[in-house]
């Protein structure tokens, strides 16, 4: 017989309420850790999926994700002519609030160098890439964008040809792709007080559109840099670095700086609160298995007047505490599936990380027993009586 199941189905009600408690906790777990896979993932897609050895960025600084930069219209002719390079494309991405609707939304304007950037990159889930033309996009399914939407950003109109899914930047927002020319003009867009100010501080001197009362510099953040197969890397990057107006970086480095610059901060406050609530689930379980074997004393006592072995007293609140654990942990990983899909971040659960919180879980639910065990081996059969 074993008696653990047998004083589970005894009272189901309270199992069921004390593994659904338990439950919750594991799931609040299971979404802190999946936020981070989440975000660290989100913050890599596009340092991980564009396809570039190399980052040409403004000297002296660490662009274009971890901090602002801004190279030369032409620097991607410049790099073109240096030996070992294969291809080299233009680069910027910066937020954009625009109107679609009737309400206002956000999105992170991406520009890419069509027709030079291919798109082969991107996870296309409906539509086409960039054509040719100009005042077209490629939007995420996040930004709410439907093929054949038009949107306004800065002075023109732009036809959503193409639709990806789960392209967004560390931030959350959904990625709007554009040509580098057409990004440039978005970037640049600006009001008419502003062109009136810039033609009085110009004496009357013409000055367009784009123009400004603060200097602009140019909108290109990066050149990206694939290299022939039998290209010294180390060569390459040192013939543009004496150039002393770039700063040459490999894609290793921009990972670096995304994850232990940009969002060390973030990523450091998600796991300290996942270890927080680890440690309160261990907390809860323990006083829930304390608790259960505290109600079963008397029970207990008859046990060891009816001469059962230690064993069996052992088995039953070691078996009580797995059976609570594993409730918990299935009925965990069953409303995070469906729950987690309806948050506005993504939540990703690896199965390693679902193994690692098991495994963890495995262990609050021994010390638990454990607790359970110690008190309940100081009572002598001679208690029943008393």
């Amino acid at each position: 017989m074993n008696l653990a199941l047998k004083d589970t189905l005894h009272a189901p009600t309270r199992f069921a309420l004390t593994a659904l408690g338990v439950a919750f906790l594991v799931m609040a777990v299971i979404g802190m850790t999946g936020l981070y896979r989440g975000i660290v993932e989100d913050a890599l897609l596009i340092i991980d999926r564009i396809d570039a050895d190399l980052w040409v960025v403004q000297g002296e600084r660490a662009g274009p994700f971890a901090e602002g930069s801004a190279v030369s219209s032409d620097m991607d002719r410049r790099v073109e002519g240096v030996p070992g390079v294969a291809n080299v494309r233009r680069f910027t991405q910066f937020s954009q609030q625009f109107s679609f609707a009737g309400a206002s939304r956000r999105a992170t304007v991406t520009g890419v160098d069509v027709p030079g950037d291919d798109g082969r990159w991107l996870p296309l889930a409906e539509g086409r890439w960039l054509g040719g033309s100009r005042y077209e996009a490629v939007a995420d399914t996040s930004t709410g964008l439907k093929v054949g939407d038009r949107i306004q950003l800065a002075r023109d109109v732009y036809t959503v040809v193409g639709l990806t899914r789960d392209m967004v930047d560390s931030a959350g927002d959904g990625l709007l792709f554009v040509g580098i020319n057409d990004a440039a003009a978005i970037a640049r867009r600006r009001t008419s007080e502003e062109i009136h100010l810039a033609r009085a501080a110009g004496n009357g001197a013409a000055v367009t559109a784009d123009a400004s009362s603060v200097a602009q510099e140019s909108k290109i953040s990066a050149v990206l840099v694939r290299l022939n197969p039998a290209a010294d890397a180390a060569r390459v990057i040192a013939a543009m670095q004496r150039w002393g107006d770039v700063r040459v970086m490999t894609t290793g480095e921009q990972r670096d700086l995304m994850l232990n610059a940009r969002l060390w901060k973030l990523r450091l406050q998600i796991l300290t609160f996942t270890g927080m609530i680890l440690l309160i689930t261990a907390v809860v379980v323990s006083l829930i298995v304390y608790m259960m074997t505290v109600e079963k004393l008397h029970e207990i006592a008859l046990l060891k007047l009816m001469g059962a072995r230690e064993s069996v007293v052992v088995g039953l609140i070691g078996q009580q505490a797995g059976l609570i654990g594993i409730a918990g942990y299935v009925l965990a990983i069953a409303l995070a599936s469906l729950v987690f899909p309806l948050f506005p971040r993504r939540v990703v659960m690896l199965p390693t990380d679902l193994g690692q919180i098991g495994l963890a879980l495995a262990l609050v639910c021994a010390a638990a027993a454990w607790v359970g065990i110690a008190r309940a081996s100081r009572i002598s059969a001679r208690e029943v009586l008393s």
